[in-house]
């Protein structure tokens, strides 16, 4: 969790979309999501409770193991990511990211394909299969769907710079942030309900 914390994880690469999305993002490590701890929902827990089902599914049909483990990049050991399977193929690496989803998805969505990308950076891997299964009710309709994302260099120089403007902000060094909202929350400091 403290590495998580102090590094880049895919997770925040995802969100990393503008620059004003970094500060939001810097704000939510340095100072909690404002009481909204988000500890997860329904949905959140469907996909976890699906994740090693559809894992064992992609070891069937693709060859790729299940993976847990938190990986840092060569070049930053701040840069972090787990993706959720793994294969090396003599020199390549593939790797597998894995959702749940309401809906059916014409293409991938962007914050997913930045955590993609994101994690291919930090492993070195050339391509990424995202499996993406439906469900409705949290009943699954029909079989997992996937697609092969190829490595962009390009969009990783990208989320590159996004995530050392992150990584500025939370430093211990860094001047104090002002909250996403724009209001001087400084002042500020909660109390207990009577």
């Amino acid at each position: 969790m403290r590495a998580r914390s102090r590094g880049v994880t895919a997770t925040d690469a995802a969100k990393l979309s503008s620059r004003q999305a970094v500060r939001s993002a810097a704000w939510e490590k340095l100072h909690g999501s404002g009481g909204r701890s988000f500890g997860g929902s329904r949905y959140t827990d469907h996909g976890r409770e699906r994740e090693p089902v559809i894992a064992e599914w992609v070891r069937r049909e693709h060859g790729i193991a299940p993976s847990s483990l938190l990986f840092h990049a060569e070049s930053d050991r701040r840069h972090l990511a787990t993706p959720d399977g793994l294969a090396v193929r003599g020199s390549s690496v593939e790797l597998c990211e894995i959702k749940t989803t309401t809906r059916p998805w014409r293409g991938i969505p962007r914050g997913y394909l930045r955590q993609v990308w994101w994690q291919q950076y930090v492993l070195g891997a050339e391509r990424t299969l995202v499996v993406w299964e439906q469900h409705d009710g949290f009943v699954p309709i029909g079989e997992p769907q996937c697609r092969w994302v190829d490595r962009d260099d390009d969009q990783i120089q990208i989320l590159l710079g996004l995530a050392d403007e992150l990584l500025a902000l939370i430093a211990p060094s860094a001047p104090p942030l002002t909250a996403p909202d724009g209001r001087d929350r400084t002042f500020y400091r909660p109390g207990p309900l009577a």
